[in-house]
């Protein structure tokens, strides 16, 4: 795999706005801003022309930061953003989002799922009259999810078949510890529904962070490309959350190595021609 697009990273300034999930030792070394000048150093060196950035903080004012963002900096194609989806005037907000300033980069909407105590939050029925807003807005929705939270993501999925449901992280499967049960099985019950693609992110990040291998990812990689398939699977590099256990290039030469075995076209298809099609980057940068 060549990786062209980066479909999954994020960037913040503590000076605007404090990241409160960013607590405790172990997520110290990400205690300090990550502004675009960092990200366009690292995307240069590792060949990568556009990206695709996503939220971090489950407030309001967030989202038109990184649509001004994704307006100043060439290398930003694509905006994923969050709204409330419980809130009774959620079409109103989507509406609001695209007509500000940056608004045409607004690709897909988030919401920090795996924060929220409730297994089975994204089939209440309020997020799932949200979900359709989002699908009827255009846009994707991003799933950000625990592995015990795939089972409501796949009845979600199938509730609201005209959107796109992109699996970030992969379900976030418990790498460091080895096992692949029952986030397998869950994974591929969500891959089995065509309105679904995945995410070949933050691996890294949940393997064991001080030694990792390649070989240590690579059953999950390999789960996730049989079960989507390459024309659903596509490279994010969770920069700068992956930072934790590798920095940018590591995180691009591990993508090309574990998807090193499958053909020219089909490691185009993740490194760059998925993320186009779902996220409607038709160039380098669309806006």
């Amino acid at each position: 795999m060549t990786p062209v697009v980066d479909a999954h990273h994020h960037l913040w300034d503590l000076s605007v706005r404090d990241q409160a999930w960013i607590q405790g030792p172990a997520l110290a070394p990400l205690r300090r801003s990550f502004l675009p000048q960092h990200l366009e150093t690292e995307t240069r060196a590792a060949g990568v022309s556009a990206t695709v950035l996503v939220e971090t903080v489950d407030a309001a004012e967030e989202t038109p930061e990184l649509l001004a963002l994704a307006e100043a900096h060439e290398v930003i194609g694509a905006v994923v953003g969050w709204t409330d989806l419980t809130a009774p005037d959620v079409t109103d907000a989507l509406d609001a989002l695209r007509s500000l300033s940056g608004g045409g980069f607004l690709r897909g909407i988030r919401h920090q799922v795996q924060g929220e105590a409730d297994p089975d939050w994204l089939t209440r029925p309020e997020v799932l009259r949200g979900l359709r807003a989002v699908a009827a807005a255009g846009l994707v929705y991003d799933l950000v999810v625990l592995p015990h939270q795939l089972p409501a993501a796949t009845r979600a999925a199938a509730a609201v078949p005209g959107l796109t449901f992109v699996l970030d992280h992969l379900g976030k499967p418990p790498i460091a510890s080895g096992r692949r049960e029952p986030w397998a099985t869950e994974l591929r019950a969500l891959a089995a529904l065509p309105n679904t693609v995945c995410k070949l992110s933050g691996l890294v990040t949940e393997a064991d962070r001080a030694s990792w291998t390649v070989d240590d990812l690579r059953p999950y990689a390999d789960t996730v490309v049989e079960a989507f398939g390459p024309r659903r699977l596509m490279f994010g590099s969770d920069w700068p959350v992956c930072t934790l256990a590798a920095d940018y290039g590591d995180v691009v030469r591990s993508a090309r190595e574990l998807t090193s075995g499958l053909t020219p076209p089909e490691q185009a298809e993740i490194g760059a021609g998925t993320a186009r099609r779902v996220y409607r980057m038709a160039g380098a940068r669309a806006g």
